[in-house]
C-alpha cells in the first residue's frame, strides 16, 4: 500500500516536471475553513475585506469597519487578521491598525473581544468576529476594558467620552496622546 503511494506521488512529480510547473501546494485544513468562511461572508455595507499580499495569502487580510452609527460615525478603521493554520481551532490574530481613542482597544491595537479570547469556539467563524468589532464601534463596553481612562470617561461622563472620540477622530490630542485623523 505504502509504495503505491509513493508511485503515485512520483508520476505526479513527473507530470508537474513535464509541464513545467512547480508542484502544487497542499491547502491545510484552516486554509480550506478559511476560504470557506471568506466565500460565505455576509459583511454589513459599513464593512469591507481586503488582501495587502494578494488572494494567495488568505491567512492575512485586513477588514475596515466605517461605523453608521454611534460615537465612533463616520470614521474609518482598519483591522489586520492573522489566522493560524490550525484555524478554526485558535482564534484569529487580530489587531486594529487605526490608532483610536476606545475603552475595549488599547494604543497598540490589541482588541479586547471575548470571541477573541476565552469564549472562541470553533464554530465561530470570521463573519462572527467581524460583527464582533463593528458592535465594539457602535456599543463600546466600558466593564471589560484595555484602555482603562477611556472607560472611566465613558462610565462616568458620556458627553465628555464623546467629546474626546471627536477629538480624537478628527486628529487631536487626547490628555497626551495624539490620535492621526481617521475621518
Amino acid at each position: 500500500m505504502i509504495r503505491l503511494f509513493k508511485v503515485k506521488e512520483k508520476q505526479r512529480e513527473l507530470a508537474e516536471n513535464a509541464n513545467g510547473g512547480s508542484p502544487i501546494k497542499k491547502q491545510s485544513a484552516g486554509e480550506l475553513r478559511l476560504h470557506k468562511d471568506i466565500s460565505e461572508l455576509n459583511l454589513p455595507k459599513s464593512c469591507s475585506i481586503s488582501f495587502p499580499n494578494g488572494k494567495d495569502d488568505l491567512m492575512n487580510f485586513e477588514v475596515s469597519i466605517r461605523p453608521d452609527e454611534g460615537y465612533y460615525f463616520g470614521g474609518t478603521f482598519l483591522f489586520s487578521f492573522q489566522v493560524s493554520p490550525i484555524y478554526p481551532h485558535e482564534a484569529p490574530k487580530v489587531k486594529c491598525k487605526t490608532k483610536v481613542y476606545h475603552p475595549n482597544i488599547d494604543l497598540e491595537g490589541n482588541v479586547c473581544l471575548n470571541i477573541l479570547r476565552e469564549d472562541w469556539k470553533p464554530v465561530l467563524n470570521i463573519n462572527t468576529v467581524i460583527y464582533g468589532l463593528y458592535h465594539l464601534f457602535t456599543e463600546p463596553n466600558s466593564e471589560d476594558p484595555l484602555n482603562h481612562d477611556a472607560a472611566a470617561v465613558l462610565r462616568d461622563n458620556p458627553k465628555m467620552f464623546e467629546s474626546n472620540v471627536k477629538r480624537a477622530m478628527y486628529g487631536g490630542y487626547v490628555g497626551q496622546t495624539y490620535f492621526p485623523r481617521c475621518m
